[in-house]
């Protein structure tokens, strides 16, 4: 028996350079990782982590560009939190809500001449609502404690502004890099879109309040 096996084992031809790079090939697709299995719950985390950090940043310079108290500015920031963490979720949980509908009702359409029902397989890739409403809510959160917790108890309002600022610029560049990290895409292009998007949204809401404020003579901000 073992010299028949033998005997197989020499005829047997040897592998074909293309045979050899087909099973390599193969190999490699088999411990790639899936990255677009991850897009819905890292789409719904880093947006809202992103909107989280930027809203509640630009919400509390707007306000101290008006009012030079820490405590409106952190109440301000308090406000921010709550409100967008809500404002998320229920915005995520719609918009997944809505996909999955219309996923279900294509999966239905395609196999109603076949079979009724879905597969255990096909249910599975279907997003998941409550999921995504539910990280982009914490997401939201953890941003906007960053800014909220760095610059809302300190008194002098420059240091403030220049804490927060720094505080965001440093989650924001962090936050693209963990993203495009996660998703397999560039991260230098990544934080750099972050960034400036954050960078824009602090220096507009800080300088429309700060005109608003000139314009009808507020002496708090002068």
């Amino acid at each position: 028996m073992a010299s028949n096996s033998i005997v197989h084992a020499l005829d047997s031809p040897p592998a074909s350079p293309e045979n050899r790079r087909i099973q390599t090939q193969g190999s490699q697709k088999s411990t790639e990782t899936d990255y677009s299995g991850r897009a819905q719950w890292l789409r719904a985390a880093v947006l809202g982590a992103n909107d989280g950090l930027i809203s509640v940043a630009s919400l509390m310079i707007g306000v101290g560009a008006v009012k030079h108290s820490s405590k409106a500015m952190a109440v301000s920031g308090l406000a921010g939190l709550v409100a967008g963490a809500c404002s998320m979720a229920i915005g995520e949980f719609v918009s997944v809500y809505t996909q999955y509908d219309i996923e279900l009702e294509q999966m239905r359409r395609e196999k109603e001449d076949k079979e009724a029902g879905l597969t255990k397989e096909e249910k599975g890739g279907l997003p998941d609502s409550a999921r995504a409403a539910g990280a982009s809510a914490l997401a939201f959160a953890s941003g906007a404690l960053l800014p909220l917790l760095a610059g809302a108890f300190i008194q002098p309002w420059k240091v403030r502004l220049a804490i927060i600022c720094v505080v965001t610029t440093l989650a924001l560049a962090a936050f693209g890099v963990t993203g495009a990290i996660l998703g397999g895409v560039n991260a230098k292009k990544s934080a750099a879109r972050v960034l400036l998007g954050g960078w824009a949204a602090m220096a507009i809401s800080y300088g429309v309040l700060r005109l608003f404020a000139l314009k009808f003579h507020d002496p708090s901000c002068l």
